[in-house]
């Protein structure tokens, strides 16, 4: 090994020590680094057996992050992109979906904050929150709603 150079285990240590990453993301980040084969996945288990690599973490994770911004269906992009396995994602989108009109009410109120005034300007506002992963059913209530 040369000076300088960390371990996998190091390597993921580091990527470990700024955010939650799932095993499929580490897998990729960390292939190119490999030096024998079998190498990762060894190492891999080992952090899974620790405790350092949780992938309800993980979920729980971007689920606090991009929640407060993002609609269930963009969250669910976010989770399947990195590696939460399907039965997770399923759980979260699940749990998001039961806030998910008060979410982009408030989504939608922090943008615009006044109704639509024309054809124009509710086509912006629904292709707005669409974007961010909204359900068409939950844009349509949004702008339906009487805000006050």
């Amino acid at each position: 090994m040369a000076f300088g150079q960390p371990s996998l285990t190091g390597r993921a240590l580091q990527l470990l020590s700024r955010r939650e990453h799932s095993r499929a993301e580490l897998e990729r980040k960390l292939a190119a680094h490999e030096k024998e084969p079998g190498q990762l996945q060894r190492t891999l288990d080992n952090l899974q057996a620790r405790g350092l690599i949780d992938e309800q973490r993980v979920a729980d994770s971007i689920v606090h992050r991009k929640a407060p911004k993002f609609g269930a269906g963009r969250v669910k992009q976010e989770l399947v992109a990195k590696g939460v396995p399907p039965e997770q994602v399923a759980q979260a989108v699940a749990a998001l979906r039961t806030t998910e009109l008060e979410r982009a009410c408030e989504v939608w109120r922090r943008k615009f904050g006044e109704p639509p005034a024309d054809a124009a300007a509710r086509a912006r506002q629904a292709r707005f929150l669409a974007a961010r992963g909204f359900s068409g059913d939950v844009i349509a209530r949004v702008l339906r709603l009487e805000l006050d």
